[in-house]
């Protein structure tokens, strides 16, 4: 459930977004990505996350700190309050420079423009520095074009200590929530009309459900404020796997959809196609 720069394996992933009203930076959406990733390529990899957000920087980068399995909770949390269900409905600026910095065992790369990737690659070190095929930063340019993608480059070594990735940002729509899932583990662009597998958990949070709303999360109690301060007491969510294939998209619902608490409101979403 991501795309990547080079052959790779993705499996137990966990997705998560939350709409809040945060008392310093308003009304925000948190978004929390943990997956176990194995690098097939020759060389380094990364994955590809396409943001719908105009505005990010390196500041809205989440540390997990010593809580390194905050998804995980997310996650038994449902599993405690909910039953097994299935099915799922389908529904069809001035380029800033890239940003590159180091977050957990990632160097990150964060661009308004896709273009303007390749020239900063020079400043990811050399083990973890991805081949990127033009195609995949076309694609990207393309059908995401009022988004920030974020290459989250890695090596093999680095993947098996990941923590999630965790940051907020003020969304292009306050009332859809939306975690990517575009499918591709081959380096190239994702076909839209692929059916793809899928292996992972989909959680959406909203501070303005009522008391008795969602799967109340339990957090460690050591856990600090700056990270606290972004995450949700309760959350609603599904699992998607056990040999089940979806048309090739994000995940999204709506915040309206969200407050009954029905994960079957949960769709799947394409880019526009141009």
């Amino acid at each position: 459930m991501c795309i990547s720069t080079g052959e790779a394996a993705f499996s137990g992933t966990i997705a998560y977004c939350g709409r809040q009203h945060h008392r310093v930076h308003g009304l925000v959406h948190v978004l929390g990505y943990q997956n176990t990733a194995v690098n097939l390529a020759d060389g380094p990899n990364a994955m590809l996350l396409h943001l719908p957000t105009r505005q990010l920087t390196p500041r809205q980068f989440l540390s997990a700190g010593r809580a390194g399995d905050v998804l995980h909770r997310m996650v038994a949390a449902v599993e405690r309050v909910a039953a097994t269900a299935e099915g799922i409905a389908w529904m069809g600026a001035e380029p800033q420079p890239v940003q590159v910095f180091d977050h957990d065992v990632y160097t990150v790369l964060l661009a308004d423009d896709p273009a303007a990737v390749p020239a900063a690659l020079w400043q990811v070190p050399p083990h973890r520095r991805p081949d990127l095929d033009p195609d995949l930063l076309h694609f990207y340019a393309e059908h995401f074009p009022d988004h920030t993608i974020a290459v989250c480059c890695f090596d093999n070594a680095d993947a098996q200590r990941a923590k999630p990735l965790l940051l907020w940002y003020p969304p292009l729509d306050p009332d859809r929530l939306t975690v990517p899932a575009l499918d591709s583990h081959t380096g190239r662009a994702p076909d839209l009309d692929a059916t793809v597998p899928v292996d992972h958990w989909v959680l959406f949070s909203t501070d303005q459900a009522p008391a008795d709303w969602g799967a109340p999360v339990v957090y460690p109690e050591n856990m600090r404020h700056r990270l606290s301060a972004f995450l949700p007491t309760a959350v609603v969510g599904r699992h998607y796997g056990r040999g089940q294939n979806l048309p090739n998209g994000d995940f999204t619902i709506r915040h309206r959809d969200l407050l009954t608490g029905d994960p079957d409101r949960i769709e799947r979403l394409q880019p526009t196609r141009r």
